[in-house]
């Protein structure tokens, strides 16, 4: 029996049924439009037979198209009412037994995946998006590329590349794990609220060489957060905090790792700043 799609009017009553209300506190916006979730399933280029975790799957609009095309699905549900009634409408969809996995907790809080899932498929809530995204691809190696759908400026942030105002510490720490690209619109509509903000696809695929331990790591975020902190001024002045103080010093840690101390940070590639945590002792 294939997998059919939930439709508009079917959420709102799984809605009511569970006495659920969209929260902005949540960042609940459900999709209701069944090309929507289609459209972002293609974009991630789900294979059948390949394990995706999808990050708050709701009432399941798009848990039901990855099922769809084959995939098995590792879903994490912050919301326990969701969570519990998500396996229930799986089977009454057509779903076969053992494709679907519903983790119920706090995605920040999750350390281990069911089925080690190659694939991250979701749409996130917007005040969560980035530390959630960068806390799955720092904690799950083995997620290799995904696509998520996210408020419009955080993912023109996240696929920004250096030297544009929209470049920042978003953007280079994504980096730090592979590439991004844009990867399509969505428009308001398909969502129940409408919400007040545009959305956009945001894809990634993961660099197959690492580019260094969790030590360095931490210590070139600690230099980006410094570097964009301080945005308009000097890296020689905006890191010195890290360096000993003065702007002396940390040109001197600058120049030994390639970088004109008189740059700013919007200007520099992820490469320039794990150079940069290198010279760090």
């Amino acid at each position: 029996m294939p997998v059919t799609l939930l439709g508009a009017a079917e959420i709102r009553a799984l809605a009511a049924d569970l006495d659920v209300t969209p929260t902005k506190k949540l960042g609940q916006n459900f999709v209701v439009d069944a090309n929507t979730v289609r459209k972002i399933v293609h974009a991630a280029r789900v294979q059948p037979g390949e394990r995706v975790v999808e990050i708050g799957p709701g009432l399941g609009s798009l848990t039901l198209a990855i099922l769809e095309a084959g995939a098995s699905v590792t879903a994490v549900e912050i919301d326990h009412r969701l969570a519990a009634q998500l396996p229930a409408t799986a089977a009454r969809h057509g779903v076969p037994d053992g494709a679907l996995t519903v983790v119920d907790a706090d995605a920040m809080r999750v350390t281990e995946l069911p089925g080690a899932p190659a694939v991250l498929v979701a749409n996130l809530p917007y005040n969560v998006s980035v530390p959630v995204l960068l806390h799955f691809l720092e904690t799950f190696p083995y997620l290799q590329r995904g696509v998520v759908m996210v408020q419009a400026e955080v993912a023109e942030r996240l696929a920004a590349a250096p030297g544009s105002k929209i470049y920042g510490s978003p953007s280079v720490k994504a980096a730090w794990y592979g590439s991004w690209r844009l990867a399509g619109t969505v428009s308001r509509q398909v969502f129940w609220p409408v919400p007040n903000v545009d959305s956009l696809l945001v894809g990634f695929d993961r660099d197959e060489i690492e580019r260094g331990d969790d030590a360095l790591r931490r210590r070139t975020f600690q230099i980006v957060d410094a570097a964009f902190g301080q945005r308009r001024k000097m890296l020689r002045q905006a890191v010195s905090p890290l360096f000993g103080g003065t702007a002396a010093t940390a040109s001197v840690a600058l120049e030994a790792a390639g970088i004109d101390p008189t740059l700013r940070g919007e200007q520099l590639t992820i490469d320039d700043f794990v150079r940069l945590a290198r010279t760090v002792h």
